[in-house]
């Protein structure tokens, strides 16, 4: 049983007895993690503040025999921004619980840990669409987890000449002369395949520097929810919701 520092992402707290709070913490250090902040619904409770979702900082943690206890905290970034925007702050719920989806314990969860958090600070921009970074999360994330869909060559012959459609069945592209085999395959063109190139090839820092049009971001949803849809095996509460703020 002993201490030690990580460095994390609230992504979820729920209250436990009268006073405290469960939370789960995507680290750095250690994957994603369970952690009780003792005495958290206080009024006047160092960790009142801390234990909200979207919360990023060190944790200093007591690790019990079968869980974690926060001891001290130093957040760096609440996301202020994200808390007074609803609509980006269920954009923001649905990032953290699709990390959470993703995430385990024991493992090094960096790369995720540094996507979601410049994915939160996308959110803020006004340059870019909340739906288009939605849609980079998601490939960037499913990438990090070994289950992007293959968008550099054909996913029947290997070709990488001629892509043309996007079989969310195959869960990649094919070229012209395979697609003719996949009733399942949807067109797809070369703008909307460089940008999930790009997507999944950029450095992090590169993700969210650019826009694209209102039909490409179309093709981009389209081969995007038919892939998440062989991926996650159930649908997300946060999504829900989300879906349903932006029904027009």
């Amino acid at each position: 049983m002993t201490a030690s520092a990580v460095t994390g992402m609230v992504l979820s707290a729920m209250p436990v007895g009268e006073y405290d709070k469960r939370l789960v913490i995507l680290t750095k250090e250690k994957g994603k993690i369970t952690a009780f902040a003792k005495g958290a619904r206080k009024p006047g409770s160092a960790f009142l503040a801390c234990s909200n979702p979207f919360s990023f900082g060190t944790f200093e943690l007591f690790e019990g025999r079968n869980s974690y206890t926060v001891l001290s905290v130093n957040i760096t970034n609440y996301f202020e921004e994200l808390r007074i925007n609803v609509e980006a702050a269920y954009f923001g719920m649905y990032f953290c619980e699709l990390a959470d989806y993703y995430g385990h314990e024991f493992e090094d969860g960096g790369e995720s840990l540094k996507l979601l958090y410049q994915s939160l600070k996308a959110l803020t921009l006004e340059n870019i669409g909340k739906t288009l970074v939605r849609r980079i999360y998601e490939l960037r994330l499913f990438q990090i987890n070994g289950v992007a869909p293959q968008v550099f060559a054909c996913v029947k012959c290997g070709r990488k000449e001629n892509l043309s459609s996007f079989s969310g069945n195959l869960s990649g592209v094919l070229c012209q002369t395979c697609h003719t085999d996949d009733k399942y395959s949807t067109k797809i063109s070369d703008a909307a395949l460089y940008t999930m190139q790009y997507i999944l090839s950029a450095s992090l820092t590169k993700l969210y520097t650019f826009t694209v049009s209102e039909e490409v971001l179309k093709e981009l949803e389209d081969c995007v929810d038919n892939h998440a849809k062989r991926q996650i095996d159930r649908e997300l509460k946060s999504l829900k919701i989300l879906k349903m703020i932006l029904l027009p």
